[in-house]
């Protein structure tokens, strides 16, 4: 990993929305609480970010209910917890809404369930959402072909891949255009699914950096299994 240091003329917050269920794991807790490689999900994520930016501040996200969530699983010096909301943009609003954070600070924000992401693509995705002026967003080119489907699940045709990504996390803004793209999208009504989407509805046009195909959202229960096999390959690789 190579040496690293934020630039000296703003803070780094990182924001890690975490009051999700997961219900789509069918487990008895949300997927952040699940075990992986001995420890849960949430202290994996939580541990990447920290190696990477120690002297960031976390805000995190959780449910107001939470009954699972330990404070020890956070490495951070500075860190606070806000209340989460229904939707994963209304999570990260409260965060923007918790912070003092000066306009032209860095926040990224990142899944809580990203566990293998690494801190060279950290690192260079605060890079590039300090020096462009919209933002950017980790997102790896699309590999495979893509089909449309109809309303009966067939394969209607066939979509062309050229210029298509996946988008990834964390995705990197200057706080007042976040702030900005997400009380748009609350007042105007508009349910985004990602940072990025809601600075775009400003005509803003975030620059994707390709990141590491192995930084798995673990979603479904097969994906604990392969995220647990990440880890020890990028454990190997790294050590």
């Amino acid at each position: 990993m190579s040496e690293f240091t934020l630039n000296g003329d703003s803070t780094l917050w990182l924001v890690v929305p975490a009051a999700g269920q997961g219900r789509r794991m069918g487990a008895d807790k949300p997927k952040q609480y699940l075990t992986l490689a001995g420890q849960p999900i949430i202290a994996h994520t939580l541990a990447r970010l920290y190696q990477a930016f120690p002297e960031a501040t976390l805000v995190l996200c959780l449910d107001s209910d939470d009954r699972w969530f330990q404070p020890e699983w956070v490495p951070f010096t500075r860190w606070l917890r806000v209340t989460g909301g229904k939707e994963r943009m209304d999570s990260v609003l409260n965060a923007l809404h918790a912070i003092p954070a000066q306009e032209a600070d860095i926040v990224m924000v990142h899944d809580v369930a990203r566990p293998c992401i690494t801190p060279d693509d950290l690192h260079a995705l605060y890079q590039a959402a300090a020096s462009h002026t919209a933002g950017a967003l980790l997102a790896m080119p699309v590999a495979d072909t893509m089909k449309r489907a109809n309303s009966e699940q067939q394969s209607a045709r066939t979509e062309p891949r050229d210029g298509l990504w996946h988008a990834l996390t964390p995705q990197g803004f200057r706080y007042a255009l976040l702030r900005q793209a997400l009380e748009s999208a609350r007042h105007y009504q508009r349910v985004v699914t990602d940072e990025a989407s809601a600075v775009e509805a400003l005509n803003e046009q975030p620059l994707l950096v390709s990141g590491r195909r192995d930084n798995l959202k673990v979603t479904h229960p097969d994906d604990l299994a392969l995220a647990a096999a990440i880890l020890s390959a990028q454990n190997d690789q790294f050590s």
